[in-house]
């Protein structure tokens, strides 16, 4: 199939493919719990591609305050409002996932350049097992100092997250952390 032409948009109505090969991208993570910052990472992805797959990792050596179902049901919601991103989950190395799924490119959101040093040798690894490119997004600056690991922290504490998260989750972790 021929490649759509650079900065072209499909009228509105139609269909964003155009009959043009379909362009897939991954939005990793481990979205324990989902925050705005994810939010606007995959909100501003899937105004760029046909298709954002957010795969949830399975990871059984970390301990999740969430289980993957939960963030999968979740995320879900929080996204419906895109149209074009479905949430899935993996167990494994990322570029395995890519591969299966049929997408060629990984989408990453860096906070600051501690993030980059750490993503960057990640998209080397990945693009020499694999050929998977990764591109990288910039965090926008309101998110830049937000994690889940943080979050959880403050709210295990009774501090207020409310802003951070999306509603739904703010409820969730309310309840999941002060009963």
């Amino acid at each position: 199939m021929a490649k759509r032409p650079f900065g072209t948009v499909a009228p509105p109505g139609t269909s964003r493919n155009w009959g043009y090969a379909l362009r897939r991208v991954v939005c990793p993570g481990s979205f324990d719990p989902v925050t705005n910052g994810h939010l606007d990472i995959i909100g501003r992805t899937s105004r760029l591609y046909d298709e954002v797959v957010v795969a949830v990792l399975i990871n059984v050596e970390k301990k999740s305050l969430f289980t993957v179902d939960e963030r999968i049901e979740t995320l879900e919601a929080v996204t419906r409002e895109y149209g074009n991103v479905r949430v899935e989950k993996f167990y494994g190395l990322l570029v395995d996932f890519c591969k299966q799924q049929g997408i060629p490119t990984i989408v990453k959101g860096l906070r600051a350049v501690s993030d980059f040093d750490y993503e960057l040798q990640m998209a080397q690894l990945n693009y020499r097992m694999s050929g998977v490119e990764t591109l990288f997004m910039s965090t926008n600056p309101e998110y830049s100092f937000l994690s889940s690991s943080r979050l959880k922290e403050i709210a295990r504490y009774g501090g207020d997250v409310s802003g951070l998260v999306p509603d739904l989750v703010h409820r969730m972790l309310v309840e999941r952390l002060r009963g």
